[in-house]
C-alpha cells in the first residue's frame, strides 16, 4: 500500500458522487478538506462514522472544513446511504477505485482470521494549499469529528 503522506498534494481526480455529479478533488483547493474512506456503505462501522461527521458537520464547517466520503459502492448504494441518514456532504461512488488507489487505501486486511483485499478506513486532512496535513489511520468511528478537529 503506497499511501499518501503528510505534505503530498491532493490527487487531481474526478469521480461521480451519489447523485451522478462529477466531483473534482482539485476544486477544493483554498479550503480545508477531510476525505474519509470507508469499506462499505450502510454497514455498522461506516454508518457510525458518517453519522458522527453529520452530527458535527456545522462545527466542522465553522472551522473551515469540507467533507467528502469515499467508498467503492455504486452511485445507487451511496445515494441510498446518504438519503437514509441525511448526510450533508457528498459520497463519492469510486467503483473504478481511481481515488482509492490514488490515496493508497486499498490493500490487505484481516478480519476474523481471514485475509482479503479491501478499503482501509482512513481519513486524509488537506490544508488550503491542497496538501496533506494529517493522515488519520486509527479512526474512532463514534468520535471521528473530534479527531479531525484536534488539528
Amino acid at each position: 500500500m503506497n499511501t499518501l503522506k503528510v505534505g503530498d498534494a491532493i490527487p487531481n481526480i474526478t469521480v461521480n458522487d451519489e447523485a451522478g455529479n462529477a466531483i473534482s478533488l482539485s476544486n477544493y483547493k483554498g479550503k480545508k478538506l477531510a476525505v474519509f474512506f470507508y469499506p462499505k456503505a450502510s454497514t455498522p462501522g461506516c454508518t457510525a462514522e458518517a453519522c458522527n461527521l453529520r452530527d458535527h458537520y456545522k462545527e466542522l464547517q465553522s472551522k473551515g472544513y469540507e467533507i467528502l466520503g469515499v467508498s467503492a459502492d455504486s452511485e445507487k448504494r451511496q445515494s441510498n446511504f446518504k438519503n437514509k441518514y441525511k448526510f450533508p456532504f457528498p459520497l463519492l461512488a469510486d467503483e473504478d477505485k481511481k481515488v482509492i488507489n490514488a490515496f493508497g487505501v486499498w490493500g490487505q486486511k484481516k478480519f476474523m482470521g481471514r485475509t482479503y483485499d479491501g478499503i482501509h478506513r482512513m481519513t486524509f486532512v488537506f490544508n488550503e494549499d491542497g496538501l496533506v496535513e494529517r493522515v488519520i489511520d486509527k479512526v474512532k468511528t463514534k468520535d471521528h469529528a473530534a479527531q479531525i478537529l484536534e488539528a
